[in-house]
């Protein structure tokens, strides 16, 4: 893993906690995406997920996983242009 790897943690609608690796981070039309995995492998055959902000609550960003099909192509075609050596395969 990267020393300076950020790590998010997301808590769940049950009020689990789940923590992410932030791999990359684009604004797109004023809108945040980061791509994330649960691994801290680095580039790997690790699972992968794009997330989009949707605002902030209390100073802390509220995230949802692209569901929508077309935009989820089109943001992971922009990290895989924003990353090297790394392939997105839905």
């Amino acid at each position: 893993m990267e020393e300076n790897q950020a790590i998010i943690e997301f808590t769940s609608d049950d009020g689990s906690t789940i923590s992410f690796f932030v791999l990359e981070q684009v604004k797109i039309a004023g809108v945040n995406y980061i791509l994330v995995t649960d691994s801290d492998t680095g580039y790997g055959e690790e699972d992968a997920y794009i997330l989009k902000e949707l605002g902030e609550e209390d100073g802390e960003g509220i995230y949802e996983m692209v569901a929508d099909e077309e935009e989820l192509v089109a943001i992971s075609k922009v990290f895989e242009e924003t990353l090297e050596d790394v392939d997105i395969e839905m």
